[in-house]
């Protein structure tokens, strides 16, 4: 899919950041509050829930930022050596994303972990991609329909004709 629409690659790359952190702040703040409340003792529930929150929504926004960052950033590199936009762009990125957040795991864990990213990535173009097909079936033109013959004006049929009307 092709965003023909979407900000310069620099802008694009701090928008997917924050957006990202934002995202990972989020669920982390709901994740993180329901299993604080549940793992605490009864009558401690509500500051336990906040204290996890606090504790770790923060370091859940900052994986998923990260992720988003560097994602963005060999989206947009790919694009600028390939001059294209397709779906291979997101592929190929989440491949390297994938691949550069496990290298320190060593090189056979960071090919697995870009292969498995790489894969992701190709479903979400594959669904997006079929979504969008799904969505333009509905929006095909129609052609108007054509009056009969003898039909009135603004598509009613004519009255027929009898003896006492002639």
């Amino acid at each position: 899919m092709a965003a023909h629409d979407r900000d310069p690659c620099p802008y694009v790359i701090l928008n997917d950041f924050g957006g990202a952190f934002a995202m990972g702040v989020v669920g982390g703040t709901i994740w993180h509050g329901i299993k604080g409340a549940k793992n605490a003792p009864r009558g401690f529930r509500m500051p336990s829930s906040i204290a996890a929150i606090k504790a770790r929504a923060p370091v859940l926004g900052g994986n998923f930022g990260v992720w988003g960052g560097m994602f963005s950033s060999y989206d947009c590199a790919i694009k600028g050596i390939r001059q294209k936009e397709d779906s291979w762009n997101a592929i190929m990125a989440g491949f390297m994303t994938g691949g550069s957040l496990a290298i320190r795991s060593g090189p056979k864990t960071a090919v697995g972990s870009g292969i498995m990213c790489g894969i992701l990535l190709g479903c979400f173009e594959g669904v997006g991609a079929l979504v969008q097909r799904f969505m333009a079936e509905g929006n095909k033109q129609v052609a108007p329909m054509i009056p009969e013959a003898g039909a009135a004006p603004g598509g009613a049929p004519a009255l027929p004709q009898t003896a006492s009307s002639a």
